[in-house]
């Protein structure tokens, strides 16, 4: 793609596969609080919208239940510490990464995850080739709304026709369309091809070198 300096990316589901400490955490908490837990699968469609979104579709009643703040809490302080007991980068990432670098792109991670979380997978696995990583945080709009890409592009000293995003789920392709730029959809992530394309994807990729197959071709 022609004038492209930049690559956004979102995280979980994109660069790392993080379910099943999500879901360890997220059971901890439920059970701590004699709640129901969950499976991998229900965890997997509950992720995308950031944690507080995901406790709301776990914990019954959501936002409602009375011990809600408390089990929440407890779910923040659990993976905080074990955020990256069973996580890690999907094959054929860190090659994706380091062949952008090589090539000249600014690299950047955007994602709904809080932020002390964000960058701690950041700096463990991509301190090498990402230039900056934004999380969630209070007094900034999460994704889809375009407020963390923003961010994101202030800092790289980029604008939204000279970059592209990358995610594996719905809520990327309309954070990528609320920003102005277009969307890589990914085959591997949390989210089957038919939901990208449902919402709206229209470019995808099977592996990730295929990514740079289609940013660095001119």
């Amino acid at each position: 793609m022609k004038n492209i300096k930049a690559v956004i990316f979102d995280l979980d589901g994109t660069l790392l596969y993080t379910l099943e400490d999500l879901m360890i955490s997220t059971n901890y908490a439920l059970e701590k609080h004699g709640m129901k837990t969950c499976t991998l699968h229900e965890i997997q469609y509950r992720v995308g919208n950031g944690v507080q979104k995901l406790m709301e579709r776990c914990i019954d009643g959501g936002l409602d239940n009375p011990e809600f703040e408390a089990t929440f809490s407890d779910f923040k302080e659990h993976y905080k510490i074990h955020c990256n007991d069973n996580s890690g980068p999907y094959e054929g990432i860190p090659e994706l990464l380091k062949a952008l670098k090589q090539k000249g792109y600014k690299l950047a991670i955007v994602s709904n995850k809080f932020m002390d979380a964000t960058r701690e997978l950041a700096e463990l696995y991509f301190k090498d080739t990402i230039d900056v990583a934004i999380g969630e945080s209070k007094g900034i709009r999460k994704k889809p709304a375009p407020d963390t890409v923003n961010e994101a592009m202030r800092i790289l000293g980029v604008t939204a026709d000279q970059c592209i995003y990358v995610g594996d789920s719905d809520v990327d392709v309309k954070t990528a369309e609320n920003s102005g730029m277009p969307c890589i959809c990914c085959a591997w992530g949390f989210r089957t091809r038919q939901e990208q394309e449902e919402a709206g994807g229209k470019i995808f990729a099977e592996k990730p070198m295929d990514i740079f197959d289609i940013v660095a071709v001119d």
